[in-house]
């Protein structure tokens, strides 16, 4: 049995988890490229007999200093701490990043908030990792202070496949180009969005294609289009396929991004469910119809070719 995962909101964490292995950074997605750092981590833990801790961020740093990117997260924090969860981690820091934050030197970070709270006695890191005001402090920053402060670095060499850094910035690429098989390939895991089923204005069920409706919050905007998906209902253990529209609607001229789901052979009132899809395949652009006829007959070959990359 997995044991329940301990979460701080700031850096008090207890003596119990002092001379822990560290890892630290966003962590969005916890693609193979974070699982490398993850493993090794494991190896440490199981020859010095030492427990792992987290510090991550939220929101992203990034998200905090450019509003412009709002829709940016690969996963949400909840699916952060699942995964988290069955690596088997023992604590989390989720510390939130805010303006009083971003002003902590790099120096300051290391002593008072590394030695003086969290004691580590090694501290993973990537090597493009940055921290402290004006991202000042890197990995060779970390490693200057190691003597002083009783701890050591390991910063593995990044994972790469194809001759490309496996990224969380590599696999937001791939999942704005509609690549979707190749970022769930690098996720180890198929993408997926997270959401509660609103109330929409009905306009598929008026066509004979009656859909989910969620809002997709901060979660990064794949290429609009229409994708083969998986679909879960919040506390139920089955999985049911189906077709989903993610984009603007431009036959019904809507101006704002939604996910919509057809879920196949499903005639259930699931409104203000929680509902998980993940995306499996991309099954071609979203288009303007020049009437409903249209949009039906090509929702029937959608369906289709989903129905056939679903198998």
């Amino acid at each position: 049995m997995v044991k329940k995962l301990k979460v701080y909101k700031n850096f008090n964490v207890s003596k119990k988890f002092h001379k822990s292995i560290i890892l630290i950074g966003n962590f969005d997605g916890l693609h193979i490229g974070h699982q490398k750092l993850f493993n090794i981590a494991k190896k440490y833990k199981v020859k010095r007999k030492l427990k792992i801790g987290v510090i991550t961020f939220d929101p992203i740093p990034k998200m905090f200093f450019n509003p412009k990117f709002k829709n940016y997260r690969i996963s949400n924090f909840k699916q952060k701490l699942e995964i988290l969860q069955s690596y088997n981690i023992d604590f989390v820091v989720n510390k939130k990043f805010d303006k009083k934050f971003s002003k902590t030197k790099y120096t300051n970070f290391i002593r008072n908030v590394l030695y003086k709270k969290i004691k580590p006695e090694y501290i993973f890191v990537s090597n493009n990792f940055r921290f402290g005001n004006r991202r000042e402090g890197d990995v060779n920053s970390l490693k200057k202070f190691e003597k002083k402060y009783n701890y050591q670095v390991i910063n593995p060499s990044p994972l790469k496949k194809n001759l490309e850094i496996v990224s969380s910035t590599l696999i937001r690429k791939y999942l704005t180009k509609g690549k979707i098989k190749t970022a769930n390939k690098y996720l180890k895991r198929n993408w997926s969005i997270e959401g509660i089923v609103k109330v929409g204005r009905k306009l598929g069920r008026t066509i004979g294609f009656p859909t989910c409706n969620l809002d997709i919050g901060d979660y990064i905007i794949a290429k609009p289009g229409v994708y083969a998906v998986k679909v879960k209902i919040h506390k139920s253990s089955k999985k049911f396929y189906g077709i989903a529209n993610l984009g603007y609607r431009p036959t019904f001229n809507q101006k704002k991004i939604l996910l919509e789901v057809n879920i196949f052979n499903f005639s259930k009132n699931i409104y203000n469910k929680k509902l998980k899809v993940e995306f499996i395949s991309f099954i071609r652009d979203e288009k303007k119809f020049k009437n409903i006829d249209q949009l039906k007959k090509q929702i029937d070959k959608d369906i289709l070719v989903s129905k056939k990359e679903l198998k």
